[in-house]
């Protein structure tokens, strides 16, 4: 048996050290050797952790707990929850998971006696890797290709990293595009990155031309990303975005560009660069469209909208 204790904002490489443990499961059995569960209540958390693994072999127990952090065990849980962890079933692996929000810059307590409990075993931080970190991030994206058969021509990288940020997730999806536009090669050059990734930029023409209250130009826009990316692909990417754009929005006047930096997670140039081009806009502008965007994403992935192309157009026009 094995406890794990993963957490973190960077939730891309969470899943892959997830994956890792679920390739030792039987294959055969995967819909009952691994059991995922949400912040459940203690009655259930300790009958969970005592767990006996059935005939197909190995099993995979996940728990997300993020929830357990904003709330406090007493003594006696504790005490229970640290001793069906110390004698839980032998061929039984237990992970904890805590998913921090990107881009809030909030750190889980490790005062707790819940984190002390849990940081005695395979305990693992999974932080976002800051845009400044510029050669961190060309390294991830150069060992993510190779895992693809990619080779990257350096310039390829400095473009992903221009056009797309520091979001894992989102660069691992673009280079499996990358894979259908480099082959038979395998070699992805800057040109590649320019015509066939999202890119910032396009977000942000968009953006400042929603901004500006030119809603025939935004709309043109919208429309020529949808030609590289599906509609919630551009939902995703704009909502971390606009996180960032309200965070600098409402920092601004009390932190300088080094400080914006560490919040948002991106280079001081992009910071300044971002702000100059955010000065016709409002916070409350900036809220707004975001409300919108959560609202529509959640009629669309709850099945509410019977279209949702227009359902997305409709929030940014709202």
């Amino acid at each position: 048996m094995a406890v794990y204790f993963f957490y973190g904002e960077e939730d891309f490489n969470i899943d892959a050290e997830i994956d890792k443990l679920k390739c030792g499961l039987d294959k055969n059995f995967s819909d009952m050797s691994c059991k995922t569960y949400n912040n459940p209540k203690f009655p259930d958390l300790i009958s969970i952790l005592r767990t006996q693994p059935m005939m197909f072999g190995k099993m995979l127990i996940i728990i997300n707990c993020l929830d357990y952090f904003s709330k406090t065990f007493d003594d006696k849980e504790i005490k229970e929850i640290a001793s069906a962890l110390e004698n839980n079933s032998d061929g039984l692996d237990i992970v904890f998971v805590a998913r921090l929000k990107r881009d809030e810059g909030k750190k889980l307590d490790s005062r707790k006696k819940f984190f002390k409990t849990l940081a005695k075993y395979n305990a693992k931080e999974f932080p976002v890797i800051p845009s400044y970190k510029t050669a961190e991030l060309e390294a991830w994206i150069n060992k993510q290709a190779k895992s693809k058969k990619l080779k990257m021509e350096p310039d390829a990288m400095t473009a992903m990293i221009t056009q797309i940020g520091n979001n894992l997730r989102q660069l691992d999806t673009e280079l499996g595009k990358l894979q259908l536009v480099a082959y038979p090669e395998n070699v992805v050059t800057a040109k590649m990155v320019r015509e066939n990734c999202i890119s910032n930029e396009d977000l942000f023409a968009f953006s400042d031309y929603l901004m500006e209250g030119q809603k025939d130009k935004a709309l043109k826009e919208y429309r020529k990303l949808l030609d590289k990316k599906h509609f919630l692909e551009i939902i995703s990417t704009l909502q971390t975005m606009l996180r960032r754009w309200i965070i600098l929005k409402a920092k601004s006047s009390e932190c300088s560009p080094f400080e914006l930096s560490r919040l948002t997670g991106q280079h001081e140039y992009v910071v300044k660069l971002t702000l100059q081009k955010l000065k016709k806009t409002t916070l409350k502008d900036l809220v707004k469209l975001k409300q919108n965007l959560t609202e529509a994403e959640y009629r669309i992935k709850s099945g509410q909208s019977f279209a949702p192309e227009s359902e997305v157009e409709n929030a940014f026009f709202r």
